[in-house]
């Protein structure tokens, strides 16, 4: 499922970090790239509590542990590159504070989705999500080292993908129907706008001693804003073809076809929308 138990794809010094180029940063990207350490970097408790999920399956134990190691490499490149590009940023600073906003029950036994099934078409659907926005950031980016991290990144992004939907299919039975594997994907893209993206948005943009209290729709609205603006239409359909495929539908048939079409809709939209607010 993986290429070989505890074996990196890459490691911190594969990025030619000399090629670092200070005049081509996005401060809007980097506000986003920040607020993505501390999510990536928070992996270990997604793993303590997808280990109690799978306690009796060791194969699938090993595949997370190492998916938690790759996450929080993956947090770590791109702390490092944001302290490159603002020497002022306090990642381990930033993360403390996030981990009191964000917190994952880690003593949870059962699955939050109902299934082990269904705890993996979720987990399809975020690394759908990250894969396409990694992508999204490396198409826009001109900054030589970014786009080096998130080429890496992306593609560990759809490994993890590929790996989840492997463990699903194990699963399968679990969940029954198109309709229930379509509940579990559209329930967890839904869950965008809880408190992780938006804390994480705060906790590595805004000090502690900020006078701007936390809000939680402020500040996911200041996320998607810089998240939303990197994407293109490729970037859209993508994440959608494999957001339907974990929820059981033909990635590239007419249905999917469709859906395509008005998320993009929606989200320029969403996109314009989002300009026009001041955070």
């Amino acid at each position: 499922m993986h290429g070989g138990h505890g074996t990196m794809r890459w490691t911190l010094d594969r990025i030619n970090w000399g090629a670092f180029d200070a005049s081509k940063v996005d401060p809007e990207i980097l506000k986003a790239v920040k607020a993505a350490a501390l999510v990536e970097f928070n992996a270990p408790d997604y793993v303590s509590y997808l280990r109690n999920v799978f306690h009796d399956d060791e194969t699938v134990q090993q595949n997370i542990e190492q998916w938690g190691r790759e996450e929080a490499q993956h947090g770590r490149a791109l702390a490092a590159w944001a302290k490159l590009a603002d020497p002022s940023f306090d990642f381990e600073g930033s993360f403390e504070r996030f981990r009191k906003i964000q917190s994952i029950d880690t003593t949870a036994q059962e699955s939050r989705r109902g299934s082990k099934a269904g705890e993996m078409i979720a987990r399809c659907v975020v690394e759908s999500g990250t894969s396409s926005f990694y992508t999204a950031i490396k198409d826009r980016t001109d900054e030589p080292c970014l786009k080096q991290i998130v080429t890496f990144m992306a593609a560990d992004e759809f490994a993890h993908y590929r790996c989840f939907y492997e463990i699903y299919k194990k699963y399968e039975s679990e969940l029954p129907g198109r309709l229930g594997r379509l509940k579990v994907a559209v329930g967890r893209v839904n869950e965008a706008d809880d408190d992780e993206l938006a804390g994480a948005y705060y906790c590595a943009n805004y000090p502690a001693d900020s006078d701007t209290p936390y809000h939680r729709k402020t500040f996911a609205d200041a996320y998607q804003k810089r998240a939303m603006g990197v994407y293109q239409r490729q970037h859209m359909d993508r994440l959608i073809s494999m957001v339907a495929k974990a929820g059981g539908l033909d990635p590239h048939g007419f249905i999917t076809t469709k859906i395509q079409a008005v998320a993009w809709w929606y989200m320029s939209r969403h996109q314009r929308r989002l300009a026009r607010t001041a955070v």
